[in-house]
């Protein structure tokens, strides 16, 4: 029997989920979370096999903080990741985690189940468009924009300047230009506002 944790703020996906899981003869959930910490929580006091995580829970910590600090723990559970953002960050950030897999919650109910199954077992689990964009990625690693690139590029688009990036991540300015010309480059940009328009296009931020 696996015993399985749901992590999502909203009650009906929650529900959603559940309706579908109870349905499988070797499938029990033994407990829902409605935010990150709690989730932690749920996990140090109940034993979880396998935990169904969003990534955003609103306000506090993120689903890949949870995944992190679950992984971090003597006796982890596995971790499957079930969202509906598939960017690059995202999807690298959570498999950096720890999670063993990252699926989107358009999955069609059979494959989710299959999904389920096979994480518990620690197997790794992908939604082919997930698969596609790692493999892009794999397959053109000098386009492919960094952490701390796609960090800079995301304080961009919301404004701030190289002054101000340079504060909120504790670099230097010259550092946080540095970093904004190997962006240009990797997207064959010359602006800012072009380099924040292809890496949404990109699905980058």
């Amino acid at each position: 029997m696996i015993r399985l944790l749901l992590a999502d703020d909203h009650a009906i996906v929650r529900a959603g989920l559940r309706a579908l899981l109870d349905s499988a003869a070797d499938i029990t959930v033994v407990a829902e979370a409605a935010t990150a910490e709690e989730t932690v929580a749920c996990c140090a006091a109940t034993e979880v096999d396998l935990v169904l995580m969003d990534l955003r829970f609103g306000r506090g910590k993120s689903g890949v903080d949870a995944t992190r600090a679950l992984r971090a723990a003597p006796a982890p559970p596995n971790v499957l990741v079930v969202t509906n953002y598939d960017t690059d960050a995202d999807i690298l950030g959570a498999i950096e985690a720890g999670a063993c897999g990252y699926i989107l919650k358009d999955t069609p109910p059979a494959e989710l189940l299959a999904a389920v199954r096979g994480a518990a077992a620690g197997e790794s689990v992908l939604s082919p468009s997930v698969a596609s964009r790692l493999m892009t990625r794999v397959r053109t690693p000098d386009t492919t924009l960094s952490p701390r690139e796609i960090e800079v590029l995301r304080l961009v688009a919301d404004g701030h300047s190289n002054r101000e990036i340079g504060k909120r991540l504790f670099l230097s300015e010259t550092t946080v230009k540095s970093h904004l010309v190997h962006i240009y480059s990797k997207l064959g940009v010359k602006s800012r506002t072009s380099a924040v328009a292809r890496a949404r296009e990109r699905g980058a931020i």
